[in-house]
């Protein structure tokens, strides 16, 4: 420290009790005095202090899996405008196949001195993937939200959709229209909301008396294709409802049903989740369960400034209700 101090100070042509002041935000050192000491760290390539960190650009790096799914572009566009109303400068990162990683990104922005990162959906919604990076994140002091998914041992703050309530309104709506055999299009084994949303329906239909097979529970990448794919295993099943844990794989689902000659909503019925952009344009519009994108978003913008300013935010999980959105893709199944 102290030879740090005697660097900076030489760099700078000022006093070591000069630079000690710039970096404990003590008051009696004028603006430019104060940036020529943090611009000599960077030239110096030493780490700002936390509370100075990303003064310079006062970036935040917003960190997505895909554009491809409209409510990535959705939240981006959320967290974007509340972050530059804060005065902070978002900076994209998409992960692309073959293309730069998640943890690639991470280290970029360390190295950009970002004033905090979110994250909304990735790895840490898959309990098995690497989550080293998240981990450098914390050592580093870096303020972090999360979207829809909390990892197991970090206290990062989360905002997450209720994926509980979400699968119970999908399902008691499908329920009361008259279907008994209801299927689920999910993610991956280990991917989080998709967990919680088996619980819940498993927990749904005990409810009600019944039980979910396993047969009625097909894991999918999210994708239009694998939604395809996965609903042409539940109609084979004789499926007439089907949930789905994005919309894209909704999508999938309905041109499974008419691969197979079968109508919707008169013979499958489909709900999506998320209610992205378009939906109520498809033929036919979607039934989905609304993510609060708006809400969500402001809030996890709240988050993350209350961390970069310092103050303390109970570490755990915001959850945010969901909406069910009936249009079109839904009606009783027809009886034989």
């Amino acid at each position: 420290m102290t030879r740090r101090l005697a660097q900076v100070a030489k760099k700078v042509g000022v006093s070591e009790a000069t630079v000690s002041r710039v970096l404990n935000g003590k008051p009696g050192v004028s603006e430019a005095t104060r940036q020529s000491v943090l611009t000599a760290l960077d030239v110096l390539g030493y780490e700002r202090p936390t509370q100075l960190r990303g003064e310079r650009a006062r970036l935040v790096g917003l960190v997505l899996p895909e554009l491809q799914n409209p409510i990535f572009p959705a939240f981006a566009e959320v967290i974007g405008g509340a972050l530059a109303q804060q005065g902070l400068t978002p900076v994209l990162c998409t992960q692309t196949k073959g293309g730069v990683s998640e943890a690639d990104y991470v280290d970029l922005l360390l190295q950009q001195q970002v004033s905090g990162v979110v994250f909304a959906g990735g790895l840490f919604a898959q309990a098995d993937a690497p989550h080293d990076h998240y981990h450098q994140l914390a050592e580093r002091n870096i303020p972090v939200v999360l979207i829809n998914a909390s990892i197991k041992g970090l206290d990062f703050p989360c905002v997450s959709c209720d994926d509980a309530v979400a699968v119970e309104q999908a399902w008691r709506h499908l329920a009361s229209l008259g279907h008994e055999r209801i299927g689920l299009v999910l993610g991956p084994e280990d991917h989080v909301p998709s967990r919680r949303k088996l619980e819940a329906a498993r927990a749904v239909a005990e409810a009600a008396g019944r039980t979910l097979p396993d047969e009625h529970v097909v894991r999918s990448i999210f994708s239009l294709e694998g939604g395809q794919a996965a609903a042409t295993r539940l109609l084979e099943r004789g499926v007439t409802g089907i949930v789905c844990a994005s919309d894209p794989l909704a999508l999938g689902a309905i041109r499974a049903a008419r691969r197979r000659g079968l109508a919707v909503p008169a013979q499958v019925s489909v709900v999506g989740f998320d209610d992205s952009a378009f939906m109520n344009c498809t033929e036919p519009p979607l039934s989905t369960v609304r993510q609060p994108i708006e809400a969500m978003g402001r809030a996890a913008v709240e988050l993350l400034c209350a961390q970069i300013q310092g103050t303390r935010t109970d570490p755990g999980e915001l959850l945010f209700e969901p909406e069910l959105v009936v249009r079109g893709s839904t009606a009783p199944p027809q009886t034989a």
